[in-house]
């Protein structure tokens, strides 16, 4: 069940843009992080929820968009997030969020896939130009930024082909492929 979960929760980068996330969906989300677990317990992370389209519209100029798709600069309008949370560290917490947006972000896409949602952990921000236009106070620290929405496209899991390449593409028909690295060549038998 958990592992078909995780087949599910891929990174998605084109949605249906006009299906809205409520607010009340976003806190479930972010509930899921919050009972997640923190490095030292520190519990470090806040999280800026937006489910406006304004807001979104800001939000979305800030960020970067599928590194491997060097023509693509990011999904057109239509094919927009309809939510995005913002993950922060809260330097007067800590100044070390080791891994717990990592953490936190995985529990957030799982809860997403599971609603039936699709989202992608975006570490590509303008994180000066985004605080500030959302007027972040400067104790918080912008860690990554997920984009949520009903998914408008599909991606498929591949073993990695005899070149080796790990990056993604589309096909003709717009499918995402993802190359995955097998199982054999993760283990070290040493």
């Amino acid at each position: 069940m958990i592992r078909d979960l995780i087949i599910k929760n891929r990174t998605y980068r084109r949605f249906h843009q006009d299906v809205t996330i409520e607010r009340e969906t976003l806190c479930e989300l972010v509930d899921l992080a919050r009972l997640s677990a923190s490095a030292a317990n520190t519990q470090p992370l806040k999280y800026v929820l937006s489910c406006d389209a304004e807001k979104n519209a800001t939000i979305f100029q800030h960020l970067g968009w599928a590194g491997y798709l060097h023509d693509w600069p990011g999904p057109p309008e239509g094919e927009r997030p309809s939510a995005y949370i913002i993950i922060l560290g809260d330097t007067q917490i800590s100044e070390f969020t080791d891994c717990d947006h990592g953490i936190a972000a995985q529990s957030i896409l799982l809860g997403s896939a599971e609603k039936g949602l699709g989202g992608c952990m975006i570490g590509t921000v303008r994180r000066r130009q985004l605080s500030e236009a959302l007027d972040i106070p400067p104790r918080y620290k912008i860690l990554l930024v997920l984009a949520l929405g009903k998914p408008a496209e599909r991606v498929t899991l591949e073993t990695v082909g005899s070149g080796g390449s790990i990056e993604y593409w589309r096909d003709a028909d717009g499918v995402h492929h993802v190359p995955k690295r097998p199982l054999d060549e993760l283990i070290l038998d040493i």
